[in-house]
């Protein structure tokens, strides 16, 4: 089913429910239906088409939600870029996509005047907000035109293009990742069967594409009071009121997002009694975070740190209070009907994989998967697309994620770090994860970095207080615990080398992922 048909259910089962609020705006499924049929109605008079390409820039609102189901409607492929990646690779993106159509707020447009040779081909551009007295459409024009009774949404399969989602590019360049609808339709029934999410939800999506999937599960959204750009600096205040007001009780958010929320929470003794699960993802999720729970939520509540990637979601999920400590990161049970397989770890691209690349148990390799919601190519990107997917003796496509980690032998997934983040000596291999956990270990260490100095290893640590950086004598103490605790591991015993950084660089969708490279040449021109 294209995913838009979900909400045309809702509509008419229960059509006066309250599908989503914005600000002091609410609308019902009825209303939310209704106007992204006379959006799409009055688009395709203008002239867009099936399988036409559309760039969205526009803030988290009800007319970003409704335009996108409009544009489901017509077979129109929604293009998401995170506007924070960058001009030039921004600029990048939108060439590799050849728009049909831009529809932005005002302050985006100016990239029109900025590149125009990259626009040169985009005919339909829309205005979401003040024009300015410029030339071209507005939404609210678009809409002055009364709708038809009549509106038959265009027929699409499951392998018709949907969707092109941009990764942030935290580990490389951007690439646009090619959703189909059935692969958005397999997410929406793992979603359901996995989480039991229902009708009767409501739920605060901190990343705006999430609400699509609860709007499509016929949860009532929220829209967060917080820029979307920026969850590390989100206002706890803002956040816990819409939670309390309009008792939550989902809500999905980034690590970096939910240290800030937990830590106002204790300091103001806080508590949530009506969210019932929360979802933590986007970079591994430290003990410490999910333990401030405990006296936040309700004890019958569940928080979830699911695994995947923008190419791959879900894969596998785990609820906190089923974590064990091991080698890695437990990230849980493979969420069916999704397969992993663990492949040796290569650089290589590979056309097939057969039974000689694959490890045992407790193996740490390449984590690869396959099932119904993991896309097959990136978006005009060959060479990205045959070095990320291999296929299987049976022809069946696999997506290797990029991240090492092992399958235990319960059938568990563990995660070690990304693939890239590797430092390999001479003599021996270290991975991110497992050797930053011992070092997050210390009361007063926030976070930390695996790094190669020099072509050894070597651990950057930002602190929970800053101000500890100006005290040479507290420094020197530290940094003797940390060696202290590195010795006490067969992991990270050899590391000799430990820094400290004021404040980490991190991706820009979940201001969580650490950019290890960034630490890497500074530490290299710091203290060469």
């Amino acid at each position: 089913m294209n995913i838009v048909s979900y909400v045309s259910q809702h509509a008419k089962l229960h059509p006066h429910q309250l599908a989503l609020t914005c600000g002091k705006t609410s609308i019902d499924f009825i209303t939310l239906d209704s106007l992204s049929t006379h959006m799409a109605q009055n688009l395709k008079r203008w002239g867009l088409q099936k399988g036409h390409r559309v760039v969205l820039l526009i803030r988290p609102s009800i007319e970003l939600i409704a335009l996108t189901f409009a544009l489901f409607k017509l077979g129109v492929v929604c293009v998401l870029i995170d506007p924070g990646i960058g001009r030039a690779h921004l600029k990048k993106c939108i060439q590799d996509v050849s728009p049909n159509g831009f529809f932005a707020i005002p302050k985006a447009h100016v990239l029109r005047w900025i590149w125009p040779s990259v626009f040169r081909s985009t005919p339909f551009v829309l205005w979401i907000g003040q024009k300015f007295g410029l030339k071209g459409r507005s939404l609210r024009h678009l809409l002055k035109t009364p709708p038809d009774p009549i509106f038959l949404p265009e027929e699409t399969s499951d392998a018709d293009l949907a969707a092109i989602i941009f990764t942030t590019g935290s580990t490389g360049a951007p690439k646009g990742v090619a959703y189909e609808h059935g692969m958005f339709d397999a997410q929406v029934k793992i979603l359901k069967e996995s989480f039991g999410i229902t009708s009767s939800d409501i739920d605060l999506p901190t990343f705006p594409l999430f609400a699509l999937f609860s709007l499509a599960l016929g949860a009532h959204c929220v829209v967060p009071n917080m820029d979307p750009m920026h969850p590390a600096h989100v206002y706890p205040p803002n956040i816990l009121q819409q939670i309390q007001k309009y008792h939550v009780t989902f809500s999905f958010g980034s690590p970096a997002l939910w240290h800030n929320v937990t830590q106002y929470c204790l300091k103001e003794n806080i508590k949530l009694p009506s969210l019932k699960k929360i979802f933590i993802a986007g970079a591994p999720v430290p003990l410490s975070l999910l333990d401030r729970f405990e006296t936040i939520l309700e004890p019958t509540a569940e928080v979830y740190t699911p695994y995947g990637a923008t190419e791959a979601l879900p894969i596998s999920v785990i609820e906190r209070k089923k974590i064990q400590p091991g080698f890695g990161n437990c990230v849980g049970t493979i969420i069916s009907p999704t397969r992993v397989l663990i492949l040796r770890i290569t650089d290589q691209a590979l056309e097939k994989f057969t039974e000689k690349d694959l490890l045992p148990p407790n193996s740490v390799g390449e984590i690869t998967v396959s099932g119904p919601q993991v896309t097959k190519t990136y978006y005009n990107h060959s060479r990205a697309t045959q070095f990320a997917k291999v296929k299987d003796a049976q022809g069946n496509v696999w997506h290797r994620m990029g991240d090492v980690g092992y399958l235990d032998d319960r059938g568990q997934l563990w995660f070690c770090g990304r693939k890239v983040h590797l430092v390999k000596t001479s003599i021996k291999t270290y991975f991110s994860v497992p050797c930053e956990n011992i070092f997050n270990q210390h009361p007063e260490v926030y976070r930390s970095a695996l790094i190669s100095f020099h072509r050894q290893p070597a651990i950057v640590i930002e602190l929970k207080h800053q101000d500890l950086l100006r005290q040479t004598q507290k420094i020197q103490e530290l940094t003797e615990a940390l060696k202290k605790l590195a010795r006490a591991s067969q992991m990270t015993q050899d590391i000799q080398s430990i820094f400290f950084h004021p404040s980490f660089p991190v991706d820009i969708r979940h201001n969580a992922k650490i950019n290890r490279e960034m630490l890497r040449l500074w530490a290299e021109q710091t203290f060469s």
